[in-house]
């Protein structure tokens, strides 16, 4: 769709908005190009400087721009993108059963956020914990039990900001018998979690994604680089093994301005109908 001005007659500071926007849009003031000052601003639409300035808190509140202290506004420069497919499920399953080097060489980093590993900053944690009545009834497991919580983090090495967050949820009595598994410093391991459960001899054969939003805190914001008025997407991944037992649950998040969320759902063909030749000669 072409860029259109909000409809109706507007406010002038809106009207301005609406103009930049739509440069913005066509790429007349591409990313990283300084927004005309509010001096120029006002000259060139011939307004006071308490509009020009409500204009450019308008294009802010959109994430259109950013500016900080002392900094003059810029055309945002888009982040980096994630891409989370459903399709992943059966390619990280596929990989678990391929050869370390092979196995090592691609992770959450070249899935999700198609960029290596190098060009982060990784961290992981692990704990064990009792599980509280909530994650319990979430695992199908008594209040109280050990779980292991493994917690993830990736910073974008250029900027710092957060590229990835997610928590992992594993009841302990079903990978203890390999101590590896429970030892952080083993950490990125070839292969993520599924080839983690498979030397236990966990095969994950469901997936679930449950996904959610919530407006981020201030303290969010800040470590995202969220514009003013963007959520944050929450992904629940719930693995199940051929019984049905959940063996694994991992939470996620996601900046809402920068990520794609991408399923894909194979359906089973219908069996097909005899024709009428057919039929008559089943008769």
């Amino acid at each position: 769709m072409e860029p259109q001005p909000t409809a109706v007659q507007a406010p002038i500071h809106l009207r301005i908005a609406d103009d930049l926007r739509m440069q913005i849009e066509r790429k007349d003031l591409p990313p990283g190009e300084p927004l005309p000052t509010l001096a120029e601003i006002r000259d060139i639409y011939d307004c006071s400087t308490n509009s020009a300035r409500a204009a450019v808190a308008l294009l802010k509140a959109q994430g259109l721009i950013t500016s900080g202290r002392g900094k003059a506004p810029t055309v945002r420069i888009p982040l980096h993108k994630v891409v989370r497919s459903s399709a992943r499920h059966q390619a990280e399953k596929d990989l678990a059963r391929r050869p370390e080097k092979e196995r090592g060489a691609v992770g959450e980093a070249e899935t999700n956020l198609n960029m290596s590993i190098t060009d982060q900053v990784f961290e992981s944690t692990y704990e064990r914990i009792a599980a509280d009545t909530s994650l319990g009834s979430a695992l199908r497991i008594e209040s109280g039990s050990e779980v292991l919580r493994r917690r993830y983090v990736s910073h974008d090495s250029r900027s710092g900001l957060l590229l990835s967050f997610s928590t992992s949820y594993i009841p302990v009595s079903l990978v203890e018998s390999n101590p590896d598994l429970l030892d952080a410093s083993k950490e990125p391991w070839p292969g993520g979690t599924l080839h983690q459960l498979s030397t236990v001899d966990i095969e994950v054969m469901t997936v679930v994604d449950e996904v959610t939003g919530r407006m981020p805190t201030t303290v969010e914001a800040q470590q995202w680089g969220l514009p003013e008025g963007v959520p944050l997407l929450l992904c629940r991944r719930i693995s199940l093994d051929a019984t049905d037992r959940i063996v694994e649950i991992s939470d996620a998040e996601y900046p809402a301005d920068r990520t794609e969320l991408h399923f894909i759902t194979p359906l089973k063909a219908w069996r097909k109908r005899p024709t009428h030749t057919q039929a008559k000669e089943g008769n």
